[in-house]
């Protein structure tokens, strides 16, 4: 059974959540935005209880590693780009900065065909698939990369973790074609640690080859995780590796440093980076479609062709990246509201009753 949270009263919690913690208004608007974004696709590993955990462990809950900086401003760099712009977060609210990043993206891609920012001095803005789901909905392919907030993934071929989680997402602008954004989205590590997390919570095992204990060996216990496996052996490892290489060429530094400030000199650096792409579709049209179709028409004959000759259902069982967050949208949609299990639930009880807020979970709609 799963219990449907009202979206004022989610927004209500998380909002005041960051409040509490010291966020502006804005930041914690940003962040119950995101939240719900998240929620609403159906994404467990990165809501409202994964984010505040976050920011409990490395953000401004920790005063230690001091993460992220409520009210902190972006600093605009200087670049001889017009199409590029330089960011310096100074570690505030990673959702704040992604979505800010995003649309100056998007407003480089109307003007030049393409735009990017990185981001220096950041901190983790969760579920990347949300940011480019939001421009592709707009009309615009979007990508965006992120460097973990800690190295818990061993590279393939070793044994100490070196990488981090380090996701890869993109959005494609395909509602018209086939009723929403196609999304790719993926951590290049077997499961993210979130999974683990709501694995835990749900009393759950791991799938194989997912997650190492403290002695290296494999294990399927989400109690016993120390560190995390690369998908795809190499392919996940290189794809992984893309992140670290990128983040290295905009500012950022040793990766088992990363949100370990206890380990590093006074001089080292330990924040995550974001790198965020945004093209417009006209930029990459040749013109010379098969068959005189127009670039709509030819991305949903291309779609079709791949889903077709028995791969899709009813004959078969393939579907597009982004179909099962629609589906999980459309399920909110039709609850009225944010699903969430009795545990998330029950924590989210929790929560509001630290914050005087008012929640009776006996009361909420059961699906």
């Amino acid at each position: 059974m799963e219990l449907v949270l009202p979206l004022d009263l989610h927004r209500r919690i998380v909002e005041a959540a960051y409040r509490k913690r010291g966020f502006t208004a804005e930041e914690a608007g940003q962040a119950a935005r995101f939240c719900e974004l998240a929620a609403w696709h159906g994404i467990k590993t990165h809501n409202a209880l994964k984010a505040l955990h976050l920011d409990d462990h490395f953000g401004s809950g920790n005063r230690v590693k001091q993460g992220c900086v409520p009210g902190a401003k972006i600093e605009k760099l200087p670049s001889r780009f017009p199409a590029a712009q330089r960011w310096n977060a100074h570690r505030k609210l990673g959702q704040a900065v992604a979505f800010a990043a995003m649309d100056e993206c998007v407003a480089l891609a109307e003007k030049f065909g393409v735009g990017i920012v990185s981001v220096d001095e950041a901190f983790h803005y969760l579920w990347g698939g949300g940011y480019v789901m939001e421009a592709a909905k707009k009309g615009y392919i979007a990508y965006t990369n992120c460097t973990a907030a800690l190295a818990e993934v061993v590279p393939f071929g070793g044994k100490f973790p070196t990488l981090g989680t380090n996701p890869h997402s993109w959005g494609f602008p395909t509602t018209a074609a086939v009723g929403f954004p196609i999304v790719i989205d993926w951590a290049t590590s077997t499961v993210a640690m979130g999974r683990v997390q709501q694995f835990k919570r749900e009393n759950k095992p791991l799938p194989p080859g997912a997650a190492v204990d403290k002695d290296g060996k494999e294990t399927t216990d989400p109690n016993q995780v120390a560190a995390l496996l690369p998908f795809g052996a190499h392919k996940g490892y290189g794809l992984s590796l893309i992140n670290e290489l990128v983040a290295g060429l905009i500012g950022g530094s040793l990766p088992t440093l990363r949100s370990r400030p206890e380990l590093a000199e006074a001089d080292e650096k330990t924040a995550p980076n974001f790198f965020f792409q945004v093209i417009h579709p006209e930029a990459l049209s040749g013109g010379a479609f098969a068959k005189g179709r127009n670039q709509a028409q030819n991305v949903k004959a291309v779609i079709e062709d791949i889903l077709g000759h028995g791969n899709a259902p009813p004959q078969g069982r393939t579907m597009l990246p982004g179909e099962i967050e629609h589906r999980a949208a459309l399920a909110s949609q039709k609850a009225g509201g944010l699903i969430f299990t009795e545990a998330e639930i029950a924590e989210f009880a929790r929560i509001a009753g630290e914050l005087g807020i008012g929640m009776d979970a006996n009361s909420l709609k059961k699906v």
